[in-house]
């Protein structure tokens, strides 16, 4: 079954052009004969600290899940995505939807903690991210849910695939610069292993989309701003965690193909016994705590209960159905 993991330069905020952005590449891929079609984490948007976000969600039938639909109509393949999606309760969450080839949402996953400046932008989930496509068990898992011991043991022997993707920034050069250049490579050897590794915790082929490309935004509560890059890294991997195809992040936008064989088999790592798949550092780990802290806080003044933003729909030949 052959398989694409897209990977997208997004522009921060605009979701009119991220989705015409997602639109080309998808239709990229399928001419190159993709069944599957996987989009990044937040597709419609990228994330990053910045008040226009809050008001970036959008409804669960928008423009996001209408596109997600009609690229898998048009090419009779079986697409997925994760986007900021406000739901009727008033909040945002961060909602990876599956559609098939006829247009039919099979089931959606909410990604279950926020990352870092994320909680400013949407609350977890808790569902399993199990997810049935005709013959097929698909396990859904959102950025940092690769690195989670428990993303893992959900879907540990349950899945004929993994598909997902990632958000992941970068560590700025700040002073002293020898210092957090040595932090920013050891990010970047977790972005570039996590969705191969994560292959063998589960015991399942995985299909990991990116982003890529610089941006910048403010902090929370510092004085220094953030410019940086997105990670990359769009990999296909199978089940025993050999690399099938990778485009890496230099390469700009675009996809990485592979003809995958779905299915579980026994899991070749064990899992560890604490709460993470791998060591986070130290910059993030401080990260982590502080913007949760700060950012539940901003949620819940800027972003929970405001209305879905409206978008309006790119003009489609009409599909057949």
């Amino acid at each position: 079954m052959r398989m694409a993991a897209i990977q997208l330069e997004p522009v921060i905020g605009d979701v009119a052009a991220n989705l015409e952005r997602s639109e080309h590449l998808a239709d990229a891929a399928a001419a190159a004969g993709a069944e599957w079609i996987v989009l990044p984490e937040f597709f419609t948007t990228g994330a990053a600290f910045r008040e226009d976000l809050a008001g970036a969600a959008l409804a669960p039938d928008g423009a996001a899940t209408d596109l997600l639909r009609d690229l898998a109509r048009r090419h009779g393949a079986t697409v997925g995505g994760s986007f900021l999606c406000r739901d009727p309760d008033g909040e945002v969450r961060n909602a990876f939807l599956l559609s098939d080839p006829d247009g039919r949402i099979l089931g959606r996953h909410d990604k279950d903690l926020p990352t870092m400046w994320e909680n400013c932008l949407y609350v977890g989930g808790e569902d399993d991210g199990i997810l049935q496509a005709g013959d097929l068990t698909a396990g859904a898992a959102v950025c940092w849910e690769f690195m989670r011991t428990q993303t893992a043991r959900r879907l540990r022997g349950q899945v004929d695939v993994v598909v997902g993707g990632s958000f992941w920034w970068s560590i700025p050069p700040w002073p002293p610069r020898t210092v957090f250049k040595r932090l920013e490579a050891a990010n970047a050897r977790t972005a570039a292993i996590v969705a191969e590794r994560f292959a063998r915790f589960v015991g399942a082929p995985v299909v990991h989309a990116a982003h890529c490309g610089p941006f910048e935004c403010r902090l929370p509560w510092m004085a220094l701003p953030y410019r940086g890059i997105v990670q990359g890294g769009a990999v296909i991997a199978d089940a025993g965690g050999r690399v099938l195809a990778r485009r890496d992040r230099r390469e700009g936008p675009g996809f990485a193909l592979a003809d995958v064989q779905p299915g579980r088999v026994p899991p070749a790592d064990a899992l560890p016994d604490g709460f993470w798949l791998h060591p986070r550092g130290a910059i993030p780990t401080m990260m982590w705590h502080y913007q949760r802290e700060h950012g539940r806080r901003w949620y819940a003044t800027h972003t929970r209960g405001r209305p879905p933003l409206q978008v309006r729909p790119a003009a489609h030949e009409a599909l057949p159905r």
